[in-house]
């Protein structure tokens, strides 16, 4: 779920549709479970996960877990408890399984080391064979003989022969993970224009899909250079901000709204909900800025108090 601030781009000149993530409908339907949920969270892939305590395990922040992700038994860390989980459905909660034993700490601590060494025997192999596959991130499972290895590319890639190599070499199950450029920005993070680590690796992986609507509701320009992350798709702040532009732009009147004031008629021609300032251009060419707080409703008319 980011620069050169220059000339805007006309966007009849570039394809804005292509930074929009494949999904852009908000179905709006909200699943809620009843109970605390523990948020737990998968280093490696940067992924959070809710999950069930229904053993009553006696687990605190900070320590790790054993539970059945996506991608096999794994060992997890707890983040914490969420009272009212946002943007989750029931197949994304699991059951924590069991506590993290001192075995499993020297374990990961073990497979640090290996991961370090089978990121190099993949990228030999992938030399080799010739394929075109950038190599993101390596984890073995903590509780079952199995390696992933998540890689992006530009296209579809035939790794059966590398997957019969790396068995060969490994001795465990091989699986192959290709993702997109906004999961890569999420594993490997970094720092957006703001000056802050990105929202899809900081905040939540579980962003709503970016689209443009985002970005015109927000007021901000449509130069793709302003509105895209490092990983060339729209920021994922817009998603996580989106909400609250919505919320404040209620309490305030549109662009375009005519309301008479000191004895003659201003149209509203900007709105700022940060700042919650208005801009109004009177019919004598007066400009005048007011505090949002001085526009009222009056039978569905603003006016100001």
């Amino acid at each position: 779920m980011s620069d050169i601030f220059e000339n805007d781009i006309d966007s009849e000149n570039i394809n804005l549709s292509a930074l929009e993530d494949g999904d852009t409908n908000d179905s709006g339907e909200e699943f809620v479970y009843d109970g605390p949920l523990y948020n737990l969270k998968l280093a490696y892939s940067c992924e959070s996960v809710y999950a069930k305590n229904d053993k009553n395990i006696d687990v605190r922040v900070g320590e790790s877990v054993i539970i059945q992700t996506r991608y096999g038994r794994d060992m997890t860390k707890v983040l914490g408890i969420s009272k009212k989980p946002v943007g989750i459905k029931p197949a994304d909660i699991v059951v924590i399984e069991r506590k993290a034993t001192k075995e499993d700490y020297e374990k990961a601590r073990e497979f640090e080391i290996k991961e370090k060494e089978a990121g190099r025997v993949f990228k030999e192999k992938v030399a080799y064979h010739k394929l075109d596959m950038k190599l993101i991130t390596v984890h073995f499972l903590i509780d079952e003989p199995k390696a992933l290895f998540f890689f992006s590319s530009d296209n579809r890639v035939d790794f059966r022969e590398l997957v019969k190599d790396l068995v060969s070499v490994f001795k465990m199950r091989i699986e192959l993970r290709q993702i997109g450029v906004r999961d890569e920005s999420r594993i490997v993070g970094g720092l957006g224009v703001c000056g802050r680590p990105f929202c899809c690796h900081s905040v939540s992986d579980k962003l709503r899909p970016v689209s443009i609507k985002m970005a015109k509701d927000q007021n901000l320009s449509l130069n793709s250079l302003k509105i895209s992350g490092q990983c060339g798709r729209l920021l994922c702040c817009l998603s996580y901000e989106f909400d609250w532009y919505n919320e404040a732009r209620k309490k305030l009147p549109n662009e375009g709204v005519h309301i008479y004031y000191d004895g003659t008629n201003f149209k509203i021609t900007e709105v700022n909900p940060l700042t919650s300032m208005v801009k109004m251009l009177s019919e004598d060419g007066r400009l005048l800025e007011v505090n949002a707080k001085r526009f009222v409703r009056d039978n569905n008319k603003w006016k100001i108090d």
